[in-house]
């Protein structure tokens, strides 16, 4: 059922910084989500609002009001008054028209979508009527200009700094009357907000109308500058000065000085003009910034006592005579940002009451002056990390449907973890719920009408069965803490076992985009040995998916046993160690750690796995073997000599590979790593003890951090002064803390390219009204594999422009390296490829616009990187 849902605001237009209420109506103790946003985002996405017409485009059935040609029937006399006449009088046509009168049988069953075949008369003869209407009508309207008197009284002076492009995001609940009043500020934007609602509730949902509300005042200053500048570069700062009043002023415009920045041949850099009615003026100033990171921009317009306009008087409002912006703008230091990161497990015992650890702060010998920064944080649990940056636990773009999975899954691991040892609090749980849900929704787009799914959706000629075994056993997983439709886990299942072979393996459907998975008799022993997993894993949650006696879970256990004996990749032994640990075969378990421990790299009190065999190598695929071993060690029951002791060894070393975020080098790493953590936390867990951790500074600076039960999930952090520098950590007590020194710095682009070639050239086009220039980048793969995982190209902007990401093509004429999807993140164009073939040179084209002048632009950064090779 449809029920009537209306927004409106108490009153538009509304001075920015005022109070104002949205009144929402809906059926009584409906749950409803509101927004308001800039309505200039919507000219940019306009196809992707929620409104009365996208849901009915929804319907199956959409076009209710006719028959289709072939079966429509045609009436001799369609109406009863004689032809149509029709006369012009100046833009105005009138004439006679049939129009539909009482309802009859025909009418009916047309408006549902039935067709009656019948000689009989259900049709009645329609009356005709006068109509009338405009021949041509424009598009736009022009309005005039607002007036003072349709506003509310102004303050003398006006001083504006909150900027969002969103100004609502909530959901409300409706009270039993069914109306519910929204109290909110107006922001500090001149500018049009438009509200939309979306309800639902026992009885059905609804949709409401958009409702709107203008910030507007009658004399306001704006400004254009662009977001973030990189130093040593001079940009133009505009400032706009706007008057709807009904009369002339004086106007003067003063920049406020600054230590942050310098300023061009400004002479006390303030401005003064006559402004009139419905007038604007923009004022400019040449500007320098001397600082890194937020410099802020403060610029007053105000009306003075001066000399008349011409022949027009000059008045002084007594009210809204000045207007005061404050904006920030962001100063980035040159080069390439690097992230380093020391962990560390420190765990003090009544044996040993106290723990030290000496740490040395380095910084290469060629890095951008001062851009060094370094963090020391305390944590009192393995994953409090990750739990803090559930949203960012990589430094690296994730816009493909495995990569959306990362987001997803450690949400199912926290929340398994902190459930299972009564540390979850409603907001965690609240948080962790939005992000599976959100994530839930976006992966379902990457789904093909089979049920699988593939890195890059229907864009995609066929599914992928590695990654549609990833989402199935997270989508089950996951109905423990979210909705997810049964048959969605469902689809996948059967389309993964309709993969399956008379032996028991299962056949690569689609391009895979982790290459560790393919490679002759390994690529079909290490795919069924994840697949497998996947399907054993969900045996817990639910017997309706799979059951131990499941043909499709037999028949591949049978296959990888009589596989294993061929299989030398120590990353498909540790897959396959998992995979028996799951089935609760002990005898292929015991041989698998017994085969692995053999290849073990033991140092500095870590232990872990390496491709190579001598630790010479580390990366992300290190990083998930090693996690692999793990995970199986704490899966199931302790085999001799591989109790805790043993597995703590391990994450004392994965501990030390996570990133400043909390996760590993990519995806699939930080995926299994975490899994893996959470296990072995959960399984070491103990509500007991109390740590305090101090950390001294080169110059004697005491920090101290308290660690007990009750903050144990608490991120303490405080900021290194002294960088390069020697510290010391020492920690007390009884328990363990999880301590990292953060190091992040800008380096000179380097020369070195590794297993990659690139090269960006330019051309301009400076003689159109937006100055834009059209980028070449050459890419070729130089590595020892025939192809890559899949390939991530990251431009970096200059300062002032903006990317025009539809432009962004493939000219290579290659069926590899096909662009698959663009992005912009964080001032660069992101630029996903399925793959690359080795030693063929792939040309893409992008083209940027220039939206704010900038002068002496530094160069901005163009990079390429295997995504699962980093």
């Amino acid at each position: 059922m449809v029920f009537q849902v209306s927004l409106n605001f108490s009153s538009s237009p509304e001075l920015p910084g005022a109070k104002t209420s949205l009144t929402l109506k809906a059926a009584p103790d409906s749950l409803c989500s509101v927004r308001a946003i800039d309505q200039s985002l919507l000219l940019l996405q306009p196809e992707n609002q929620l409104n009365i017409q996208s849901m009915f485009n929804m319907l199956p059935v959409q076009m209710l009001s006719g028959y289709p040609y072939s079966v429509q029937d045609e009436d001799s006399e369609p109406c009863s008054a004689s032809q149509p006449t029709l006369f012009r009088r100046q833009n105005i046509f009138i004439g006679y028209f049939p129009h539909s009168g009482t309802a009859d049988v025909y009418n009916v069953f047309r408006d549902v979508g039935i067709k009656i075949l019948t000689n009989a008369d259900i049709k009645n003869v329609s009356a005709c009527s006068a109509g009338f209407g405009p021949i041509i009508q424009p598009l736009f309207v022009a309005q005039k200009p607002l007036s003072s008197s349709s506003l509310p009284s102004q303050p003398v002076a006006t001083v504006r700094t909150y900027f969002p492009e969103t100004w609502i995001w909530d959901l409300i609940s409706v009270s039993p009357s069914g109306v519910t009043a929204i109290n909110k500020t107006v922001p500090d934007s001149i500018t049009t907000w438009q509200a939309d609602a979306f309800c639902t509730s026992p009885v059905g949902f609804g949709v409401a109308p958009s409702a709107e509300l203008t910030g507007f005042q009658p004399f306001f200053v704006s400004l254009t500058m662009p977001s973030s500048v990189i130093r040593g570069e001079v940009f133009t700062l505009k400032a706009t000065v706007f008057n709807y009043l009904q009369s002339c002023m004086m106007v003067e415009v003063i920049l406020a000085p600054s230590k942050q920045f310098s300023v061009q041949t400004c002479n006390k850099c303030i401005h003064s003009s006559c402004l009139c009615a419905d007038q604007s003026r923009t004022f400019s100033w040449t500007i320098k910034p001397s600082v890194l990171g937020e410099v802020t921009i403060d610029v007053t317009a105000a009306a003075v006592n001066g000399s008349a306009c011409g022949k027009r008087a000059v008045t002084v409002p007594k009210r809204g005579r000045s207007d005061t912006i404050i904006k920030t703008l962001l100063v980035k230091p040159e080069g390439t940002t690097r992230y380093e990161s020391n962990n560390e497990l420190l765990c003090p015992s009544e044996l040993d009451s106290a723990v030290t650890l000496p740490v040395s702060l380095n910084l290469p010998h060629a890095i951008v002056d001062g851009s060094a920064t370094a963090s020391f944080s305390v944590l009192g649990d393995l994953m409090g990390r990750a739990l803090q940056n559930l949203a960012s636990l990589l430094a690296m773009p994730y816009g493909c449907g495995e990569q959306n999975m990362m987001l997803f899954a450690p949400n199912i691991f926290i929340l398994e973890y902190l459930e299972s040892t009564n540390q979850l609090t409603p907001a965690i749980r609240s948080t962790a719920q939005n992000y599976l849900v959100s994530g839930y929704q976006r992966e379902l787009t990457y789904k093909h009408f089979d049920g699988s799914y593939s890195a890059f959706g229907m864009s995609d000629a066929s599914g992928n069965t590695w990654l549609t075994a990833f989402v199935m056993k997270s989508f089950g997983k996951a109905q423990e803490y979210i909705f997810v439709d049964e048959m969605v886990v469902d689809q996948a299942k059967a389309w993964l076992g309709g993969l399956q072979q008379d032996d028991g393996h299962f056949v690569s459907v689609g391009q895979l985009i982790h290459t560790d998975l393919e490679g002759g008799v390994n690529d079909e022993v290490t795919l069924s040995a994840y697949i497998a997993a996947a399907m054993l894993e969900l045996i817990p949650v639910s017997s309706v998916f799979f059951t131990i006696t499941d043909p499709v879970v037999n028949n591949s256990l049978v296959y990888l046993r009589n596989a294993y004996p061929q299989v030398n990749s120590t990353y498909t032994k540790a897959l396959l160690l998992y995979t028996f640990t799951l089935a609760g075969d002990e005898q292929m378990r015991t041989t698998l750690i017994e085969d692995l421990a053999a290849k073990a790299i033991v140092s500095g009190g870590g232990r872990h796995w390496s491709r190579a065999n001598d630790g010479s190598v580390t990366d992300s695929l290190e990083v998930e073997m090693t996690a692999y071993v793990l995970l199986s060690l704490v899966s199931g029951p302790l085999l001799p000599g591989f109790d805790l002791g043993y597995s703590s060894s391990i994450v004392h070393w994965l501990s030390q590979q996570q990133n400043a975020f909390g996760g590993f080098e990519s995806t699939q790493d930080t995926v299994v790593a975490l899994q893996a953590l959470a296990k072995y936390s959960l399984a070491t867990y103990s509500p007991q003890g109390a740590v305090t951790v101090t950390v001294t500074s080169p110059s004697g600076l005491r920090n101290t951090f308290n660690v007990a039960q009750d903050n144990r999930l608490l991120y303490q952090e405080t900021q290194l002064q002294n960088v390069p520098g020697n510290y010391n950590v020492r920690a007390e007590g009884q328990g363990c803390v999880y301590v990292q020194f953060t190091l992040q710095y800008n380096i000179p682009p380097p020369r070195d390219q590794s297993s990659f070639s690139i090269s960006a050239s330019a051309s301009g086009n400076c003689l159109v009204p937006i100055p834009s220039l059209d980028l070449t980048i050459k890419v070729m793969y130089k590595g020892q594999r025939p192809q890559t995982n899949m390939v991530v190209i990251e431009v970096g902007l200059l300062s002032g422009f903006f990317g025009d990401a539809i432009s962004a093509s493939d000219n290579s004429n290659s069926t590899y390296g096909i662009v698959k999807r663009v992005d912009q993140l964080d001032g660069n164009v992101i630029i996903y490829l399925d793959a690359l073939i080795r030693e063929q040179e792939n040309v893409y084209t992008l083209r940027i616009l220039q939206q704010d002048k900038v002068e002496k632009l530094k160069p901005a950064v163009v990079k390429v990187y295997d995504y699962y090779e980093t």
